[in-house]
């Protein structure tokens, strides 16, 4: 009996969470059922390996070795997946475990032969390659890897948690050590695709990894196969900021950026759009996928201002263009050896860039469940963007819309509410508050993902109070330290691959996360009448049966802050919040926002909550009016953050109006915040903001653009750095 199941190891190692990836929920779910019941089809496996099953109901089931689910042949009605092939491994199993547990105890050197423990994909040889996947599929792989894409490689950290390649485009999860076809992408074609070969690819390159360990960036070269160890994989240095046309196209985009600058964001678009398209049409031909997503997201800043439009904001901006800056700087020098000692890892330009980076791609069957919404309107046109995260993937996307009220206009009509607007055949609401399955969405590297409307091909369920509960680290947090080491940690924006999370629609700026740690409660909420902005701290609830600490759980560091600002497109959102603070919706489970550190806090601009018994998104809750007690937190900010954030108000300023507009006044109150950081101990800031006015006078104008964009990040840092 031993025997014959060593045939199908495949099989074995399948397990729950995989045949859910590999089929649906539903299908494991109720074949988990069957088995509990011991309603177990009747199996046999032929000498080839060939598994059969036959079922009470008369339907016969076949899964040849080197097939995955989707091939294996199903007698019964189903066109495509059904019960029958994922019950034929769940019994597979079943009377593998039994038949292991009736034989003798095995020696000591077979069972320790037996497959367990930590692996890597890297295993898979050429000749495993050859033999899974069609020539045309590595011919394609081939190509593929000519543009030199970073992947991101993580190892394996449990069964339950195997090892997962994140290419540009897509994500590819190795689910069985025995066999590569039951390696899944979330592509189209879903299995024995071209992006399997290549996270085949980067694992080899990315060298020995530690179970456990963090993620791994690895720039996936040509012919990557032929490369035996991961020293021969190392990137050379990259020249593709060196050739005369990347110099010039540094210069053209600093030359737009100064611009910016001296005249300020205030003056007519139809000024800048010209020189925006020339440049951007010069990024595309370069390649630099990243620079041309920031160019398109700053001339989209730039419309919003124009517009009045809720989507502007003036830090959003200046961070954008300080990062722009920044990031053309870090590929110049991504080539350069690293400094001894030094903790990161050398980046490649390639992904500081986004080269290789282009185009969407389809996606398999696939679940996202909503983690917010964030609303935006102006005099012409209103839409919505609503995150989404990806419980198989932990990928984080972004579905967009907007709508003109021209066009309602034109139709005779008034404009329809906000809410009942649709998207891929449903209300907004619907969509914002839900768990959305789907076989129509594309995605693009940088997270948007757009959702087609089809009859029967996507269906939306309710968020529950459970929805996020199979999101894992990173993505969720399971305590406040966990989430500030975490942000820490973290590589600047201007190296990261841009995701359209990353920055909301309101201008928030920081990193999209869920934030659920146990015994969750408030431990204070007050509303800042000047600011406009409801504030609040949660803490961790000691044990009932522990001693309380003198101290208290509501220090800085033991709370995540919320700021939530009031925001006219969402009259509800505020109200909503403090509603679901003071426990009308039950305990708090978990809250879903982007975060950034100020100081030793954790700042989170909320976007849904989930208690015990509902789901809450924040913009989409109609409004109803709650009392808010009043506070003032200006005495809060610690004196270098307050510094810091002054000086950018400074900045972002100046980028308004421009430099060239800025009267003796104006000059005169920049030059007393130069003896400001002087006397706070920034001697750099206060030098950089000190030879900015000295530039303004002077010939030297082209310096300006990088003292602005180091006194920016200077002062961005400082923001997350200081602390009271």
């Amino acid at each position: 009996m031993s025997g014959e199941f060593a045939l199908r190891a495949d099989l074995l190692e399948l397990t729950p969470e995989a045949l859910t990836a590999l089929a649906n929920a539903g299908f494991v779910k109720r074949a988990q059922k069957d088995v509990a019941a011991g309603l177990l089809p009747t199996l046999e496996t032929g000498a080839d390996g060939t598994v059969q099953a036959q079922f009470d109901d008369g339907v016969r089931t076949s899964l040849p070795p080197g097939r995955t689910l989707r091939d294996a042949q199903c007698s019964c009605p189903a066109s495509g997946m059904c019960r029958h092939r994922v019950m034929l491994v769940l019994a597979y199993q079943a009377r593998a475990a039994s038949a292991k547990a009736d034989a003798p105890a095995a020696a000591p050197e077979e069972a320790s032969a037996e497959p367990d423990g930590a692996w890597s994909p890297a295993q898979f040889d050429d000749a495993v390659l050859a033999a899974s996947l069609a020539p045309s599929v590595l011919e394609q792989a081939n190509k593929l890897a000519a543009a030199r894409p970073v992947v991101g490689v993580q190892a394996w950290r449990s069964a339950s948690a195997p090892p997962v390649a994140r290419l540009p485009m897509c994500s590819v999860r190795f689910f069985s050590r025995s066999s590569l076809v039951h390696a899944r992408c979330d592509c189209k074609q879903g299995s024995g695709c071209a992006h399997v070969v290549i996270a085949v690819w980067a694992f080899r390159q990315a060298g020995a990894l530690a179970p456990g360990s963090a993620e791994v960036m690895v720039e996936v070269q040509p012919n990557a196969s032929a490369n035996g160890d991961a020293g021969d994989a190392v990137p050379q240095p990259s020249s593709v900021m060196q050739g005369e046309a990347a110099l010039a196209l540094r210069a053209q985009v600093d030359a737009l950026l100064l611009s910016l600058w001296l005249d300020g964001s205030s003056q007519p678009a139809m000024a800048l759009a010209a020189r925006f398209e020339a440049v951007r049409d010069q990024v595309r031909a370069q390649g630099w996928s990243w620079v041309d997503d920031a160019l398109d997201e700053l001339w989209q800043l730039l419309q919003a201002q124009q517009a009045r439009s809720s989507r502007f904001e003036p830090l959003r901006l200046l961070r954008v263009l300080t990062e722009l800056w920044a990031r053309l700087q870090a590929a110049a020098h991504a080539g350069r050896p690293q400094q001894p000692g030094s903790a990161r890892a050398a980046l490649p330009a390639s992904q500081i860039l986004g080269i290789g980076v282009k185009g969407e791609v389809a996606l398999d069957h696939l679940r996202l469940v909503s983690l917010g919404a964030e609303l935006w309107s102006d005099e012409s046109a209103e839409g919505a963007s609503i995150l989404f995260a990806d419980p198989d993937t932990q990928n984080v996307t972004v579905l967009e819309r907007h709508w003109s009220r021209e066009g309602d206009a034109a139709a005779g009509g008034a404009a329809p509410n906000l809410m009942n607007r649709r998207v891929a055949g449903f209300p907004l609401r619907q969509l914002a508050s839900g768990q959305v399955i789907t076989k129509t969405a594309t995605r693009r590297a940088n997270g948007l993902v757009d959702i087609t409307a089809g009859a029967r091909q996507t269906g939306v369920l309710p968020l529950s109070p459970k929805s996020w509960d199979d999101l894992v680290a990173p993505l969720r947090q399971d305590s406040v330290a966990a989430l500030v080491a975490h942000l820490r940690e973290a590589q600047p924006d201007f190296v990261r691959p841009r995701q359209a999370a990353s920055g909301s629609s309101a201008g928030a700026s920081g990193q999209l996360h869920v934030a659920a740690f146990e015994r969750m409660e408030v431990a204070s909420c007050h509303w800042d009448a000047a600011a406009q902005v409801l504030h609040a701290r949660l803490g961790q609830a000691a044990p009932e049966d522990s001693a309380t600490d003198e101290a208290g759980t509501d220090g800085d560091d033991q709370c995540l802050h919320l700021a939530l600002p009031h925001r006219a497109v969402s009259p509800g959102a505020v109200d909503a919040l403090a509603r679901t603070l003071a426990g009308e919706h039950g305990p708090l489970r978990a809250v879903a926002g982007t975060v950034h550190l100020q100081g030793d806090r954790a700042v989170m601009q909320p976007l849904a909550l989930l208690t015990a018994q509902r789901a809450v998104v924040l913009q989409v809750e109609a409004a109803a009016p709650q009392p808010l007690g009043l506070q003032s937190d200006t005495e809060e900010a610690p004196a270098l953050n307050a510094l810091a954030g002054d000086t950018l108000e400074l900045l972002s300023l100046w980028l308004r109006q421009g430099l060239r507009h800025q009267s003796g006044g104006a000059l005169s109150r920049a030059q007393a915040q130069v003896l400001r950081l002087k006397q706070a101990g920034l001697g750099k800031s206060s030098t950089l903001l000190a030879a900015v006015l000295e530039n303004m006078r002077s010939s030297q104008r082209p310096a300006l653009v990088a003292q602005l964009a180091m006194l920016g990040l200077l002062m961005q840092g400082v923001a997350q750095s200081a602390s009271a």
